[in-house]
């Protein structure tokens, strides 16, 4: 009866947490819809030197700052509406030039220009557009009639169109589809390079650059570990994990004297109530540790494979160990992976509080390397 009893109240407590959870993510996007709507009643006509048609939405946190050109004062109206109700910023004109010169003096994301307008068609708008700003991605508004006009454009620069009458449901899906190919496309601009370094090059790369240790293995979970002349075997963490710290403020390394085995805790790294552990790349008996990371743990973020080395141990299975782990190049293939994982992750969970818990599962677990993930040639240069 107790158990029963039991089982019941943390049912009840599973069903609250739930209830409170989307009653806060219902009143959350309420208050952003609110901000939004307040947004649309405030949109700015600004009588400035930028555009004498000017009118701005700026929403809080927005998806993206879009530009709107359009001689029809309703079509503007609309695109507002829909537009910052989804959480876009949005500053519309009605004039070709007036659009040129806000591309010069604002960043914006997207621009949307009508095909038919006076003084400047939509056209010409798409050509300065992409020679002011090569990185905008630009979408032609066009009536029936000149479809084939707008798809024509494409050849100057246009990504897609939009065709009105349009409905919310419509704009909303273009621009969506065009935030998600402009994200992938600066994601792949912004590709991290992976290379084969000396120990103390690490301590000098860009932050957009991944260091692969010469000479040493890398454990799945991203421990290294290089053999010295004696046979012992020097441990750290490789550059991949202290990017995907990013700080910490201890590091507890192991006693002399003790035991490990692979894939078993070796060291923790631990930043505020957070705590992530580094499993062992190889078994054997820890000879010597890093003193200088108890005063200066920075040491294994600033050089992770020269002075922030955390101990040396004796290896009992060096060969059987050594199977399970990866040199040279395949490093760098894998570290591609880990690379794209690590940024999905890093999308869904932020900075938020529990980052590390998912950095422990995702990157830094226990498992050992599978057979087949090793097949490919070990390269030892």
């Amino acid at each position: 009866m107790t158990a029963l009893l039991i089982v019941l109240l943390a049912a009840v407590f599973i069903v609250a947490d739930l209830v409170v959870r989307e009653l806060s993510r219902r009143m959350a996007a309420s208050r952003e819809h609110a901000q939004r709507e307040a947004v649309l009643k405030t949109a700015l006509q600004l009588s400035t030197a930028e555009a004498r048609s000017l009118r701005r939405a700026e929403v809080p946190n927005a998806r993206a700052r879009i530009l709107a050109v359009d001689d029809e004062p309703v079509i503007l109206d609309s695109f507002r509406k829909i537009l910052v109700l989804a959480g876009f910023s949005v500053d519309t004109v009605e004039r070709g030039p007036e659009a040129l010169g806000l591309l010069r003096a604002r960043e914006y994301d997207f621009l949307f220009t009508d095909l038919k307008m006076p003084d400047m068609n939509g056209i010409e708008v798409v050509k300065s557009a992409k020679h002011l700003r090569p990185d905008i991605d630009v979408a032609v508004i066009t009536g029936y009639g000149t479809i084939e006009s707008a798809v024509e454009t494409m050849q100057f620069g246009a990504v897609d169109y939009v065709q009105k009458p349009f409905t919310e449901e419509e704009l909303i899906a273009i621009v969506n589809r065009l935030l998600i190919k402009r994200q992938a496309r600066i994601d792949a601009q912004l590709k991290p390079t992976v290379r084969v370094v000396a120990p103390a090059v690490a301590e000098t790369v860009a932050a957009q650059e991944y260091c692969v240790p010469g000479g040493a293995f890398v454990s799945a979970g991203h421990a290294w570990a290089r053999i010295d002349p004696a046979g012992q075997v020097w441990v750290g963490m490789d550059d991949f994990a202290r990017k995907a710290v990013r700080s910490i403020e201890r590091l507890e390394s192991p006693a002399i004297g003790t035991r490990v085995t692979r894939g078993q805790p070796l060291f923790t790294l631990r930043r505020g109530g957070e705590s992530l552990t580094v499993h062992a790349p190889v078994s054997g008996e820890v000879t010597q540790v890093n003193e200088a990371l108890a005063r200066e743990p920075q040491l294994a973020m600033r050089s992770p494979y020269d002075r922030g080395w955390v101990c040396l141990i004796r290896p009992a299975e060096l060969a059987a160990d050594l199977a399970t782990l990866r040199i040279g190049r395949p490093v760098v293939a894998w570290y591609q992976a880990e690379i794209e994982r690590l940024r999905a992750t890093l999308r869904e969970s932020g900075d938020a509080e529990g980052r590390w818990v998912e950095l422990q599962r995702g990157f830094f677990a226990s498992a050992d390397v599978v057979a087949d993930d090793l097949a490919e040639t070990v390269d030892v240069g």
